[in-house]
Parts: structure tokens; sequence; C-alpha cells
């Protein structure tokens, strides 16, 4: 079975800095592409970032919203089945509850989600 388990979540002041980890099981972690969402309380669930490893191209195409351009930053681990999310210059609008999921391929629905991890920033 597919599993996802997403943590490092926290609490920092505005400004600040976390890095959310996504640990994958159960599946050929270089065939799929994994995403970040989040959801604010109140507000909708939005995708935050995604990075495509299902790439026969040599390099790996990611994904940001026009929001965290610049601010955060996706890497991977393919050894450990991890993928990473790097946030920096954090602020109060990207407090929210952060999921990570997989799916088998661009342009297909994510169909695998791991649990959240909160993320609060304080001014």
């Amino acid at each position: 079975d597919v599993q996802l388990q997403a943590f490092g979540g926290g609490s920092v002041q505005v400004g600040g800095s976390l890095r959310l980890s996504c640990a994958a099981s159960g599946f050929r972690f270089d065939d799929y592409s994994i995403g970040w969402f989040r959801q604010a309380p109140d507000k909708e669930r939005e995708g935050v970032s995604c990075i495509n490893l299902n790439n026969r191209r040599s390099d790996v195409s990611s994904y940001y919203r026009e929001s965290v351009k610049g601010r955060f930053a996706m890497s991977t681990d393919v050894a450990d089945n991890t993928v990473y999310l790097h946030m920096s210059t954090l602020r109060p609008e990207d407090t929210a509850v952060y999921y990570c999921a997989a799916r088998p391929g661009v342009g297909v629905p994510y169909d695998s989600w791991g649990q959240g991890t909160l993320v609060t920033v304080s001014s």
C-alpha cells in the first residue's frame, strides 16, 4: 500500500523557517509526482508545490504557487523515499495544515494522502 507520512510542522515567528518532510513507502518513488497542499482555517485546500519525479529526462520538474515562489523549495532524497518542503521567510498567511500527496504521474489525480502537519506563523 502507498503510504505517506508528513511531519515537521510547528510554530515559528514571521520570517522564520521550517522544513516539512514527507516520508513515502509502498511505491516506486521515482515513478510518482509528489505534491504539498495546505488548508488554512475556514479556507479550501490549495496546492502549494509539486515535484514530478515521473520524468524520463535527467531533470525533475517542479511547480510552486505564486505566493510561495522564492520562499519555498522542494527537495528529494530518493534513497530514503522522502520529499522535503523547505519553507523560509514565513508569513502569517502561510499558517495552515500542510499535507503531502502522491499521484502516479502528471495530469492524474492525487490518490494517496498523508496526514497533515500544522504550521503556525505568528507575528
